[in-house]
């Protein structure tokens, strides 16, 4: 029987473009595609809306969901414009060369309904764990609830990302979970340990 595990500690956000196929979860996190770090850790949050029928007597009903919300949450504490991209859907980011009296910039621009790209992307929270186990959270879609900057001179600037999940496949799923189950390993092990060093009848 497999037992529950305690999940303790934050983890990284990995993301790419979404390209109409999901990656797997060992081809999302990597290095490269690793957004930020993070900040406050991350949550995942779903939301269903059910709406019930009933007649006057209420002996009879039937509930459906009507509708689902997912969102994962999480606080980006390294960024650059090029982060700025990927959680304003509006944003485009352009460079300017260094001249002999200036460095190369970045130059970020947000706003303007025609620079909408409705982007997509793959978005991954990868929580690591060598006792029990890594657990990954994945969902498709964008950030829809904008984004603050704040700066101040005793407190990181900490930008607080919120994923909307769209569909990810012909199912409609919103959440992809997926996690390590190091039991069967563990069992061998001591199963391996047991025949090496049996216990004798006295």
């Amino acid at each position: 029987m497999e037992t529950e595990r305690i999940i303790l500690g934050s983890g990284d956000v990995h993301m790419k473009l979404f390209d109409g196929e999901l990656p797997g979860v060992d081809e999302i996190c990597k290095e490269d595609t690793k957004i930020s770090a993070v900040q406050g850790g991350a949550t995942i949050e779903y939301k269903p809306t059910y709406y019930t029928a009933k007649d006057d007597t209420r002996k009879i009903q039937k509930t459906v969901i009507t509708d689902e919300e997912v969102t994962l949450k999480s606080g980006l504490m390294t960024f650059c414009g090029n982060t700025l991209e990927k959680i304003c859907d509006t944003a485009r980011v352009s460079y300017k060369e260094k001249t002999s009296t200036t460095k190369k910039r970045r130059i970020v621009k947000v706003g303007g309904g025609n620079n909408q790209g409705h982007r997509k992307y793959v978005i991954c929270f990868h929580h690591q764990d060598s006792v029990d186990g890594d657990i990954w959270v994945m969902i498709v879609g964008n950030n829809q609830s904008g984004f603050s900057l704040a700066f101040a001179n005793d407190k990181e600037t900490v930008v607080d990302a919120e994923f909307t999940a769209l569909p990810m496949d012909a199912e409609g799923t919103l959440i992809h979970y997926e996690e390590e189950v190091l039991e069967d390993t563990q069992n061998q092990t001591l199963s391996d340990t047991t025949e090496q060093n049996p216990v004798l009848d006295k």
